[in-house]
């Protein structure tokens, strides 16, 4: 099946990606809608501008628009926006996202794709945290953490690299403190670096961190394909 992607440059998207070309499905383009702010609901924040690095090094073209309003509804207005794009440029059949657990988000994409005849392909829904995290590691995904916004989650960990031993750190973390070891609510936001669907690595050249004393980011400032490596 032709599908569009909805992109964020993290984890679950880049992997979901990963997953749904495993069950032979194509590919066709990569659609990210920039929130207004970091008060999103439902769309990743961090280092969006930065995703066009990993849809050339993916070799997708990728389609992008920004939302005018935090709003759900505006969000997911314009969403449909670019999915029609989609349709007309690439004859996608159906939109595959990275929903873990949010029945919020799933609903809202699969009433949007049922609005345009479209398939929603959810690869990861329902998959357990600690097996899904360290898949991801054995899977040679290379990914860096942030944002952080949960007790038990101070500045050292922005611009991690996640390792195996990481995401031991993160389940005892998140057992102690009760966040999701997923991310998915929003305690954490991650960028991929390097995995087997990059013809090239990214190689960030520059980053700083802001930290306010419980939540914090970590900005790329500069990044570039590592063709060396």
């Amino acid at each position: 099946m032709n599908l569009a992607a909805l992109f964020s440059g993290g984890k679950d998207s880049t992997y979901s990606i990963f997953l749904a070309k495993k069950q032979g499905h194509e590919i066709k383009c990569l659609l990210s809608v920039f929130p207004k702010s970091d008060e999103s609901h439902l769309l990743h924040h961090p280092n969006l501008q930065w995703t066009n690095l990993q849809s050339q090094s993916m070799q997708i073209p990728q389609l992008t628009i920004k939302s005018e309003l935090d709003e759900t509804d505006n969000e997911i207005n314009s969403l449909e926006k670019i999915l029609i794009q989609a349709i007309e440029k690439y004859q996608i059949e159906g939109l595959v996202h990275g929903g873990i657990q949010s029945q919020f988000q799933k609903e809202k994409f699969e009433n949007l794709c049922n609005k345009l005849n479209l398939k929603s392909i959810t690869p990861l829904w329902n998959r357990n945290p600690l097996e899904y995290m360290n898949e991801l590691i054995s899977s040679n995904f290379v990914f860096i953490i942030t944002s952080v916004s949960s007790g038990g989650l101070d500045d050292s960990w922005l611009g991690k690299i996640i390792t195996k031993n990481d995401v031991d750190d993160l389940y005892a973390l998140s057992q102690k403190f009760g966040f999701n070891l997923n991310f998915e609510g929003g305690e954490a936001e991650t960028f991929v670096v390097e995995c087997s669907l990059f013809s090239h690595p990214i190689k960030i050249i520059q980053g700083k961190k802001i930290w306010d004393g419980y939540r914090g980011r970590f900005e790329i400032v500069d990044a570039r394909l590592n063709y060396n490596a």
